[in-house]
């Protein structure tokens, strides 16, 4: 299988003999790594104990003008081999999909991309297929195949003649198991009560979210603690995200992933560490990583201007597109994005009691690192004051809310927005475009306000669809069938506040 992004195409392997010197030709576009398959067959075929044909060999993958990257074409080539030289039968091989690289001694090595080549494999028909016997259950998590691992190309010639060693049927549910690793709580968040709001509405509704303020107010706390909030994938999202990350080349520990993913990319990423790069195919970057997810960006404005550009196509459309010279490939980009920043660089800009060591100049740059239009798609803006010391000597009153019950409230919400939406093509309000909201205008004393911020310049007209969107989102908390004046005037209030020295 020929993996272009997430698509994926069947890659048919051929050999013949033929009169002339010995030697092994390979052709159809492969990249080197590919090419230099010649030499590794070679050397695994002899390790095994079997012969390599001593004519002219000629290897073809077809279709020949599709570009072909990667080792994962090693076990389909030395079957294809073999069975030229009548050393095994034909027919199994053609009927089969082959998934592994190949050592010099033969043994099989684990490869990515399992998953959403298993995943093409099946949607082209295919019932069978071979992968490494490390990675038998990641490849059993792909109904409908029967699946076969080897170790070695021994067991690969016991397979191709009908006697497979290793491997079982996929049964009818593929097997998950629960997240090993326990999510952060958000009862070690203390205080910060109009950020915690902040952060419960944006898991409500998959809104966008900025968080500012001084270093060591909580802004990386309450982003990690995020996820917590949001409701299990489902099984269409779940494998969805599972083949984004096998693609990657990380280890599913043999079951889908069923929780939200995070990713925090440090700020030195680069625009394809960001959004997907490569040299031939691109592979997905951090955005992909983060689909059905959270992406944070924390410390937001030391990210380079390209990789934060990069973000606002994304951002609307829930799609990457990357084009290069041998394909144009395209991720699923549908993740929530957190973004913090200090007010400076030295982070003690406009706090009480604080001495800021930074130049009027240099505040000012640091906050125009953060573009117009990247702010005007997030949501919700919401700035951080440092905890006093009496919130830490909690010593009366009720305990945080730890992220079970918050989390209780969002899925309540989301209920509600999943029974709303339930005949349109969308899950949660911040997926709603503009057009089908102003369908239920919002009350007069909402339009107003509405009106009043736009004759302002402080509301632009993709904000007031972000005002509505989160307005929606407050109503459903709330339990009302729509938005009225309060929850409007409260959307308002979580995106128009002031953002390092200037208005959001």
């Amino acid at each position: 299988m020929a993996l272009v992004g997430m698509r994926g195409t069947a890659v048919e392997v051929e050999a013949a003999l033929g009169a002339g010197l010995p030697r092994t030709v390979l052709v159809g576009l492969p990249d080197a790594a590919l090419y230099e398959a010649r030499d590794r067959c070679k050397a695994a075929v002899a390790g095994a104990g079997l012969s390599w044909p001593d004519r002219l060999l000629t290897i073809n993958l077809t279709p020949a003008s599709l570009p072909k990257a990667g080792s994962h074409y090693d076990l389909a080539i030395v079957a294809a081999v073999l069975a030229s030289a009548r050393l095994v039968p034909a027919e199994p091989a053609a009927r089969t999909v082959f998934m592994g690289e190949l050592g010099l001694d033969g043994r099989v090595r684990a490869v990515r991309g399992i998953l959403p080549a298993l995943l093409a494999a099946r949607s082209h028909g295919l019932t069978t297929a071979v992968v490494p016997s490390e990675q038998l259950g990641e490849a059993e998590l792909v109904e409908g195949l029967t699946v076969w691992a080897v170790a070695d190309l021994a067991e690969l010639v016991e397979v191709l003649n009908g006697r497979p060693v290793c491997g079982r049927p996929v049964p009818a549910v593929a097997p998950t198991t629960p997240d090993e690793e326990q999510a952060p709580d958000l009862a070690d968040v203390e205080g910060q009560q109009s950020a915690r709001w902040a952060l419960e509405v944006a898991a409500a509704g998959g809104h966008h979210l900025f968080m500012h303020g001084p270093p060591g107010t909580g802004k990386t706390m309450l982003a990690k603690r995020l996820p917590g909030l949001l409701p299990d994938l489902d099984d269409s999202q779940a494998l969805e995200i599972s083949a984004i990350h096998s693609l990657a080349g990380h280890d599913l520990h043999d079951r889908l992933i069923r929780r939200p993913p995070f990713a925090d990319p440090h700020h030195t990423a680069t625009v394809a560490a960001m959004v997907g790069g490569g040299a031939r195919i691109p592979r997905p970057g951090a955005i992909s990583l983060a689909h059905r997810g959270v992406l944070f960006l924390d410390e937001a404005p030391e990210f380079g201007t390209s990789v934060l550009e990069a973000l606002r196509t994304p951002l609307e459309s829930g799609v990457v597109s990357i084009a290069r010279s041998g394909a144009t490939v395209s991720y699923p980009a549908r993740f929530q994005l957190v973004l913090a920043a200090n007010p400076c660089p030295c982070g003690h800009y406009g706090v009480p009691d604080s001495h800021c060591t930074c130049a009027p100049m240099m505040v000012r740059r640091y906050s125009q690192r953060l573009s117009g239009p990247i702010l005007d798609r997030v949501d919700i803006h919401v700035a951080m004051t440092s905890s006093g010391a009496s919130r830490l000597r909690r010593t009366a009153g009720p305990a945080p809310e730890s992220s079970s019950v918050v989390r209780a409230r969002v899925l309540e919400a989301r209920d509600r927005q999943r029974r709303r939406l339930a005949n349109t093509p969308w899950r949660t309000n911040v997926e709603v475009p503009g057009a089908q909201l102003r369908k239920t205008p919002p009350p007069p004393a909402g339009l107003d306000l509405i009106d009043d911020c736009i004759a302002r310049g402080r509301l632009s007209a993709r904000g007031v669809d972000k005002v509505l969107r989160v307005a929606w989102t407050l109503a459903d908390l709330a339990g009302r069938d729509k938005p009225c004046a309060d929850d409007i005037a409260s959307a308002m209030g979580l995106r128009q506040v002031e953002t390092m020295g200037g208005a959001a």
